[in-house]
């Protein structure tokens, strides 16, 4: 087998067990059980499908997953984490109720957090390319201890499953699986993940995601087969009245101790293979959006914390403890991939595919949820066509980007995501001078400071008019000021930061005299995690606009001059002028002056 065949190959393992997680694992043994071995082929066949397709688009040549992530993260960082909180969430619920209770009883809590924890701890200490090894072993080990609980559970069934169970509530699944399955891999980080590592290692994304579309297919089938040799041993009935076989494998190996013992490993394996590989995906994640970022909340916290993958893992605990203690099934947290997360899923697969941007969170979430509302309605009625309109409600929410897909000419490389036009340069403000009569006045005057003066001849060169280098020189006398009414109390004896000029460049557009009124005015109109752009307008009562410009500002440290982040008492003493002179929400106005010019 050539070389880069083989390190696609090395790359299947780890697809397919971190594609596997509580709903894999547990919903082939209910749907097995429940509708039959058509019915586990109807769940199985969009499963493998989708997890198929999300590498083969990717693998697309000309496609690159590191750029086209970096260009989507941002608009869609809210339906990934979404994505995660329920796939940790649903691991966790799905181990800890289906099988763990059964299996080990007041003990089950312990198992599990033991399992997190650990899980947790591999996912922080190594990386991805570590964590390929690890499954590789996870896959053999697993894949051993189900074999070893599938032959100790032969002739223990009470009746063999049938063909075909089909009822009005699984047809009325067939449109949200197909749905939900086909849509899910493109909102899951830990596949994403794998995508842009295994193109960075010059393997085959196509490659890995083939044969790890074909592995996670074997261990549906050998789950379903632990399910077949069970047989429907404890089903339960949950709060809204509806059996579910999802335990029914943990209880027939609790009865023969060498089933018990195998299936106990297979679980514990399958567990941690999808905790650790979302600990490490969120992470990453979340670290390459915080370093990105120009928040100016990251000079309060760390953003080693806001990037902690603990706070999501803490929130999917809740979750799952939630759903165990009011007795609610897996499918409460399976509807969100067909519904609440299937509009902003379905626009980023077509942005992905060439649309441009139209995506709109809030009307996909809201359309979403509405669409959760119908689908609760058709599964518990039964109804199954209240159950099939579900997805398609969700979907209308990402009409507009799909409708912008287009047909390429032949040879046009696939475009990722359409470029965001720069957003139009705000008309100046009028200047309100604060008295006709003034020699020098200063203030703000909406979202700019403003700083009145009049030159004299002092300002003047040999022919009359106003020496060039005074034009700079106003300006930056207007921004000391500016500095001035925003920090008052700062002294360059007991700082720890000194305010240095990057850039500065002025356009001239005329020129002024001697005692003409002049009004320099200037505000903050960009600005990213260590720089600050200030932009400038000088203008005459007479003449209107003199010249306009922009100067970008930077901090160090008072000792080495080594670059800082924007020091958080400069947002402390700037943030106050601006919160109240921008119409915007506090997002936007987080920054000085980021509702006057986009950052």
């Amino acid at each position: 087998m050539p070389a880069n065949a083989l390190r696609s190959v090395g790359w299947a393992p780890t697809i397919a067990m971190s594609w596997l997680w509580g709903l894999g694992f547990f919903y082939a043994i209910h749907v097995t059980l429940t509708y039959g071995w058509l019915g586990f082929v109807g769940f199985a066949a969009p499963n493998v499908l989708g997890l198929f397709l999300f590498g083969w688009v990717l693998g697309a040549p000309g496609r690159d997953p590191a750029q086209i992530l970096k260009t989507i993260q941002g608009s869609y960082a809210g339906l990934f984490l979404l994505c995660q909180l329920a796939a940790v969430a649903i691991t966790i619920f799905g181990f800890l109720a289906y099988a763990w209770r059964p299996m080990l009883g007041a003990e089950a809590a312990l198992v599990a957090g033991v399992v997190i924890l650990a899980s947790c701890a591999v996912g922080h200490a190594v990386g991805l390319k570590a964590l390929r090894g690890l499954h590789a072993a996870y896959l053999v080990l697993g894949a051993g201890a189900a074999l070893a609980a599938l032959g100790a559970l032969r002739g223990t069934a009470e009746a063999p499953v049938p063909v075909a169970a089909f009822d009005a509530r699984f047809y009325g699944l067939v449109l949200p699986s197909l749905v939900g399955f086909l849509l899910g891999p493109w909102t899951d980080l830990q596949q994403w993940q794998r995508a842009v590592e295994i193109r960075a290692s010059g393997a085959s994304v196509r490659t890995a995601y083939g044969v790890g579309a074909v592995l996670f297919l074997g261990l549906l089938v050998l789950n379903a087969a632990l399910a077949a040799a069970a047989g429907p041993a404890a089903a339960v009935v949950t709060a809204d009245g509806l059996p579910g076989a999802q335990p029914a494998v943990a209880v027939a190996a609790g009865a023969v101790p060498a089933a018990s013992v195998a299936f106990l490993i297979w679980t514990l394996i399958a567990a941690t293979s999808t905790l650790d590989s979302a600990y490490a995906s969120i992470r990453w994640f979340m670290s390459s959006l915080t370093a990105r970022s120009s928040s100016p909340l990251l000079a309060f916290v760390s953003p080693s914390l806001v990037s902690s993958p603990l706070w999501l893992v803490l929130a999917a605990i809740a979750v799952a403890a939630a759903m165990i203690g009011a007795n609610l099934s897996m499918m409460y947290l399976m509807l969100p991939f067909a519904t609440l997360l299937a509009g902003g899923a379905a626009c980023l697969v077509g942005e992905v595919l060439g649309a441009e941007r139209r995506y709109d969170g809030t009307l996909c979430a809201m359309l979403g949820l509405a669409a959760a509302l119908i689908f609760l309605a058709g599964y518990l009625g039964p109804a199954p066509l209240l159950a099939t309109a579900a997805p398609l409600v969700a979907l209308i929410g990402a009409a507009p980007t799909l409708a912008g897909l287009r047909a390429k000419p032949a040879g046009e490389a696939p475009r990722p995501v359409a470029a965001v036009p720069a957003p139009a340069e705000p008309a100046p403000a009028l200047v309100t001078l604060a008295n006709e009569n003034h020699a020098s006045s200063y203030g703000f005057d909406g979202q700019w400071f403003v700083f009145h003066m009049t030159p004299t001849y002092d300002d003047t060169n040999s022919v009359g008019n106003i020496y060039f280098a005074n034009y700079v020189r106003w300006v930056g006398k207007a921004r000391e000021l500016f500095f001035n009414v925003c920090m008052p109390d700062f002294s360059l004896a007991s700082t720890d930061f000194y305010v240095l000029t990057r850039d500065f460049n002025h356009q001239f557009r005329r020129e002024a005299k001697e005692f003409e009124p002049i009004v320099v005015r200037i505000r903050i109109a960009a600005h990213s995690r260590k720089f600050v752009t200030l932009a400038h307008e000088i203008h005459s009562e007479t003449h209107g606009l003199l010249g306009r410009g922009e100067q970008s500002l930077m901090f160090v440290d008072t000792v080495h001059y080594r670059p800082l982040d924007i020091p958080r008492s400069i947002v402390k003493g700037f943030l106050p002028y601006f919160a109240g002179s921008v119409a915007a929400s506090p997002a936007a106005a987080l920054m000085i002056g980021e509702g006057a010019a986009a950052s």
